[in-house]
């Protein structure tokens, strides 16, 4: 997915894979930290269950893509040549992905309501503001004579 939004925006391809497979190991440990700290509750997970669809909807994608594209040079001609769709198709893909995601998350019965649900949006939002602020002065603190439209000689 990262690969998708940083190509079509023109970005650093292997910096957006390096930050995302970082975000995704922090994830797998903060996630149910945040989790236990915003709802309060515990649960009970079937590992075999999560392993399951984890290989059948990441694993099993990867491997028949790998397998096609050695033996039949034909699918990578195919591949290069309508690779404009093939971006497109990747795009709608990920929309499609979050979508369902997003619907099946307020399909449920949810713990929270949904002014709780925006109240934690609104403080992750401010959050990355001031993140992101921060992030800003810092950078222009460290790096004054260089990057701010001021080419260095």
């Amino acid at each position: 997915m990262a690969h998708v939004l940083t190509d079509a925006a023109g970005g650093d391809d292997p910096l957006a894979v390096i930050n995302a497979a970082a975000g995704n190991m922090i994830g797998v440990f903060l996630s149910p930290v945040l989790i236990l700290g915003y709802v309060g509750v515990t649960g009970d997970t079937q590992v075999t269950d999560v392993f399951y669809e984890l290989t059948l909807k990441v694993i099993l994608p990867v491997v028949v893509g790998q397998i096609v594209q050695k033996p039949m040079p034909q699918a990578i001609a195919l591949f290069n040549k309508y690779k404009e769709y093939v971006k497109k198709a990747q795009e709608y893909a990920l929309v499609f992905i979050v979508y369902t995601v997003f619907c099946k998350t307020f399909s449920k019965d949810a713990v929270s309501s949904f002014g709780e649900i925006f109240l934690m949006i609104a403080f992750v939002f401010l959050f990355l503001i001031f993140v992101m602020t921060v992030a800003w002065f810092t950078m222009r603190l460290l790096f004054r004579d260089c990057c701010l439209g001021n080419p260095v000689n």
